[in-house]
């Protein structure tokens, strides 16, 4: 890295040679205007959902620039994903210190140029400017999804099944790989681990398919059941989780070999970016079927019931202490 942006070229200049070309969508002017026009679908409500990622909290400074740039939409885009929206288009506001340099920046613009065509979006504005703290990246997204059709926290009732998509507490393991070496682990275990931190899949078919199944939804991003808490709180219920029925991968025991240690962490780490949502009973069958279309297990794991809060439960039904739910911001 340089010690100064002098050999970065101007914020216009920038802008044309790495940005605007990602700009294709007739509403973006190709980033020449000050704002875009986005227009959903006919019968179609549009979406916006904003997340932030900031260096040394969400990624490290040594990571991939092409994998920080996928992590930073795809995070947006998970959000998307849990309400049931078709993605369609993201601003990027980036903060930079002044070591980052133009080959960090092409990586950049790279990586979200993959993303663009594996996900269908266009970025359609934002700004750049210089910081003396870390790398800052917010994206604002917005999907579409058909008129009062959007899966809300709100909707879970007693008796309806809570489900999960693919397994949970794999990007904290991936995180603990990357502070501690994980050295021990096998090669392919830590890939595994560290490439579900770095770049997260959003669930964006499943999303669209719980639309008319599921009650609520919410996308895992604090920590399981932090995340379900969410839910339980503004639904109005409880939410059970039987910790024997977590989906856990084969890699997570090599980190975290103590089994019921491994569901308690798994349980609370953050950056999953998975689905974690309720259906009703007559829905279950319908769910659990939508594991091969959408290409991601789906695994029930519980049930709402009277109450309030998100509790673990073991075999017996006792409750499992926890320390913290997630993550915490503040």
């Amino acid at each position: 890295m340089t010690n100064s942006a002098s050999e970065r070229p101007g914020e216009f200049a920038l802008i044309a040679e790495l940005f605007a070309p990602l700009a294709d969508a007739p509403g973006a002017f190709g980033l020449t205007d000050d704002a875009a026009i986005v227009t959903p679908p006919a019968g179609h409500d549009l979406v916006a959902t904003t997340d932030a990622l900031v260096e040394g909290v969400h990624f490290f400074a040594g990571d991939p620039a092409d994998l920080i740039a996928k992590k930073a939409l795809r995070v947006s885009l998970s959000d998307l994903a849990a309400k049931g929206c078709a993605p369609a288009g993201y601003l990027l506001a980036l903060s930079l210190p002044a070591r980052i340099e133009m080959s960090w920046l092409r990586a950049f613009a790279g990586g979200l140029h993959d993303d663009q065509r594996a996900f269908g979006v266009s970025l359609l504005g934002g700004d750049t400017t210089t910081t003396p703290g870390p790398v800052t990246i917010a994206i604002t997204a917005f999907g579409h999804v058909p008129a009062g059709a959007m899966l809300r926290r709100t909707g879970a009732r007693p008796g309806d099944i809570v489900f999960v998509s693919g397994t949970i507490g794999d990007s904290g393991g991936g995180l603990v790989c990357l502070k501690d070496g994980g050295a021990a682990l096998q090669e392919h275990h830590r890939a595994f681990l560290v490439g579900r931190f770095q770049v997260p899949q959003p669930r964006i078919a499943l999303g669209h398919a719980l639309l008319g199944l599921a009650s609520a939804s919410i996308d895992v991003s604090d920590g399981l059941i932090a995340d379900l808490g969410h839910i339980a709180e503004t639904s109005g219920v409880r939410i059970d989780v039987e910790a024997e029925r977590l989906p856990l991968s084969a890699a997570l025991a090599s980190v975290w070999p103590d089994r019921m240690d491994r569901i308690v962490r798994a349980a609370t780490a953050g950056d999953d970016y998975e689905i974690a949502f309720t259906a009703p009973p007559e829905h279950g069958d319908a769910v659990l079927g939508l594991a091969t279309s959408a290409g991601v297990p789906i695994t029930q794991i519980g049930l709402a019931t009277a109450g309030e809060g998100a509790v673990l439960l073991d075999a017996n039904r006792r409750q499992i202490p926890i320390d913290r739910p997630g993550y915490v911001h503040f």
